[in-house]
């Protein structure tokens, strides 16, 4: 079916992110994925290309242009170059929400025209190794002091960003006793004392994105560092949640479209007791099976999508489509896997390397079983 969410500037702007994508970052991709990070530079290039900040206004040197459609001709891009590593949905699609709408005048100073430049990556800490999909288990704390400003103390874990960020933003406890309103955000920085990262945890894909453990051991964070209201951390999670669930759903979305795609030409040329595997009924319905569903999926996703440009997404909607194409997506990529038999379990074919890298989207965002209890709940039960 055709496609009716974008209008030809996204499309432009398709070919734009086609251009850098084959340029700057595919060519580093076998060099990237040995050292478990991508280069600096690579964030340096983006950021001249403008495609860092669509959103923020353009006074502090970004795009200034409120359009989540950017962000998804952007994501999609990298999911068919099958670039996993580059940080960019993180820092686009969830960091930006944050920062555009809850930092002050003095902050957006400091902070975004290096966000939009690609000199300052940033990163979102909530998972605790005790606490994951349960924000409000949060057991790192933030004391003020008598000066005002906070000391923290705490450990972070699975942050993606996190060897290379150099603005964090830390979900925190700051009053024990309020429950839910007792969390606040704190921005903390490259190089303050008492902020130290762990390692770069090994994953089973997605190996080029550093993911790493933190730990803040009494970490003096100044009071101007504190992002929106105190205590309001909760609230401000779950209005941003629902567009980081949404990247989720249009990464997964791209997946499965793109390794279905691989599969058919597979099936095509691949042939077994004198031709084209494609040619068996099974395989067909296989097939069959699998492009009406990801058609299915590709719909709902742009309705989601032309739903959160108008300001009209909800948290259950954007929970549905987190769950259910994180869980197409998984499905299609392990179905298309075994269609290729032995070389799919080859780590140079695409679709070996989907199945490794977009495993994790059931899990982060949220899991499965998290977003049916948001869907559940929301129906009265």
């Amino acid at each position: 079916m055709r496609r009716e969410l974008f209008e030809p500037e996204h499309e432009a702007f398709r070919e734009t992110v086609r251009t850098f994508v084959n340029k700057e970052l595919v060519p580093h991709v076998e060099e990237w994925e040995a050292a478990g990070v991508v280069s600096r530079e690579s964030w340096l290039a983006a950021g001249a290309q403008g495609l860092l900040g669509f959103a923020v206004d353009e006074q502090y040197g970004g795009g200034g242009v409120d359009d989540f459609r950017f962000n998804v001709v952007f994501d999609e891009e990298l999911v068919n170059a099958g670039i996993s590593g580059f940080g960019s949905p993180l820092h686009n699609d969830i960091i930006a929400p944050y920062l555009i709408k809850l930092a002050n005048d003095e902050q957006k100073q400091r902070w975004l025209p290096g966000f939009c430049s690609g000199e300052l990556i940033t990163a979102i800490a909530m998972t605790e190794p005790g606490a994951g999909s349960d924000l409000q288990g949060i057991r790192t704390t933030a004391v003020r002091d008598v000066g005002g400003d906070f000391v923290l103390n705490g450990q972070k874990t699975f942050i993606s960003n996190g060897i290379l960020a150099d603005l964090v933003i830390v979900v925190a406890r700051t009053d024990p006793d309020a429950g839910h309103e007792g969390i606040s955000l704190l921005v903390v920085e490259r190089g303050m004392p008492g902020f130290e990262r762990g390692r770069n945890l090994d994953k089973i894909g997605q190996k080029s994105q550093d993911t790493a453990e933190l730990f803040f051991n009494d970490v003096r964070v100044p009071a101007r560092n504190l992002l929106g209201e105190e205590g309001q951390g909760f609230i401000y999670l779950m209005q941003n949640l629902p567009q980081e669930r949404l990247s989720i759903a249009v990464a997964s979305a791209a997946t499965a479209e793109k390794v279905l795609a691989i599969t058919k030409d597979y099936c095509r040329d691949r042939t077994a007791f004198g031709r084209p595997i494609g040619k068996f009924q099974h395989i067909r319905f296989e097939l069959a099976e699998m492009a009406t569903e990801v058609e299915i999926g590709r719909v709902f996703t742009d309705r989601c999508v032309a739903d959160h440009v108008r300001g009209e997404l909800d948290i259950e909607h954007a929970a549905m489509a987190k769950w259910w194409l994180s869980e197409l997506n998984k499905r299609v990529v392990d179905r298309c896997l075994q269609l290729h038999g032995g070389y799919g379990y080859m780590t140079e074919y695409p679709v070996a390397k989907a199945y490794l890298d977009s495993r994790i989207q059931t899990i982060y965002g949220g899991t499965t079983e998290i977003m049916k209890e948001i869907i559940g709940r929301s129906m009265g039960f």
